[in-house]
């Protein structure tokens, strides 16, 4: 097995890591929520730039980076574009994508970027890039209206591995408790075959939020939850969700 470890932690290996999203409109509160996260029980802290008011202005990203980057310590800080065809706030050009993710690489503070794999016209070229620039990547797919066949969902996420990700992430809406238990399934699955690459999935919304719980078992390397808002539908609040990773960790080890 293929060791990931980032700032001293071992991503894909014992208890799921948390990772909380900040979710904030203005300058200021992003850095006052990045600095809040940088002293929580957080693993990793995301920043969602399509939630910014200045996303399409490189001068605000970027000084919105260097206020975060001496408080960020020893947490993962994963920075995210997520577009409106997946789920986030609003889509921009190839071009203005290009450039945040410019800004990234520019940083030297950002450890991990997502890529919309299936959204990307070379997500390999891209994937290159990006890890030469000295990011690791999470390639990711999400699907609000549905979850796919088990097949299915298996493909998406052997594609985005064979593409050369540090880090898959798939997300799905249940309509039934079978969804999420295919989604497990698949997870479980996936991570036994290949287990070079962790994995991040999840089921979304009410019904799929046990899957947020239990990703030590099924292979799941970590998981998301809010603290002032939550990303997507379905989150635990932080320290609640905290407790009940640790709690099922304990378990595991006995």
């Amino acid at each position: 097995m293929r060791e990931l470890r980032i700032k001293g932690k071992t991503i894909g290996q014992g208890r799921p890591l948390l990772c909380v999203p900040v979710m904030e409109r203005e300058r200021d509160a992003v850095i006052a929520e990045i600095t809040y996260l940088s002293q929580s029980g957080a693993d990793v802290i995301e920043w969602r730039l399509d939630a910014f008011a200045g996303v399409c202005d490189c001068n605000a990203v970027r000084a919105v980076l260097e206020a975060v980057a001496p408080v960020l310590g020893d947490k993962l800080f994963l920075y995210t574009f997520r577009s409106k065809a997946q789920g986030g706030g609003i889509s921009v050009d190839a071009e203005t994508l290009e450039d945040l993710q410019e800004l990234a690489i520019e940083s030297g503070c950002v450890d991990l970027i997502d890529l919309e794999y299936f959204e990307e016209e070379h997500p390999v070229r891209k994937i290159k890039k990006l890890r030469e620039g000295g990011v690791h990547v999470v390639t990711s797919h999400h699907d609000f209206a549905q979850t796919p066949e088990a097949g299915v969902m298996y493909t998406l996420l052997a594609q985005m591995y064979a593409g050369g990700a540090d880090i898959v992430k798939l997300a799905v809406m249940p309509q039934s408790a079978g969804d999420v238990l295919a989604l497990l399934e698949v997870t479980a699955r996936f991570r036994e075959e290949h287990p070079d690459v962790p994995v991040i999935t999840m089921s979304m919304g009410k019904l799929g939020s046990i899957s947020r719980l239990c990703g030590e078992t099924f292979g799941s390397c970590m998981t998301f939850g809010a603290h002032k808002k939550a990303s997507a539908p379905g989150q635990y609040e932080m320290n609640r969700l905290l407790g009940i990773l640790d709690a099922i960790h304990e378990s595991c080890e006995e």
